[in-house]
């Protein structure tokens, strides 16, 4: 997928990306990497923001699985079901957040899961 037209949907469809001013600075089916700057992500130590960094790394978890599903054809809403993240030291700058499937991932499982719930229930129930 261009990275301008991921940018754009994140802009458009998640607002706080925008605020955020996060790049996609990498948009391909195999990973997406996005960045930050740290002027609208700051905390009051001068350092990245936790929740920003949680936020850039879920956009980039959701925007892999986003890129990848529009790379075959997969119509979906895609909703977040659970995050966790430890902050083993500070950011004091601009950052990225990479996601990627692991060599052993079993992707036609998810996509197999992921149709299933989607084809048996209304076009807006989400695949989480």
């Amino acid at each position: 997928m261009d990275q301008g037209i991921l940018r754009q949907y994140l802009y458009d469809h998640i607002p706080l990306s925008q605020a955020m001013q996060v790049e996609v600075l990498s948009a391909q089916p195999e990973g997406v990497v996005l960045g930050a700057p740290l002027p609208p992500n700051i905390n009051h130590q001068e350092t990245i923001f936790g929740g920003s960094a949680s936020a850039v790394a879920i956009l980039a978890a959701w925007s892999l699985l986003h890129v990848r599903l529009q790379h075959e054809g997969v119509h979906s809403r895609l909703v977040i079901q659970s995050n966790t993240m430890e902050y083993q030291l500070p950011i004091a700058g601009s950052f990225t957040a990479r996601s990627y499937l692991e060599p052993d991932a079993d992707w036609p499982r998810f996509l197999r899961t992921c149709l299933l719930y989607t084809s048996d229930a209304a076009d807006d129930t989400p695949c989480v």
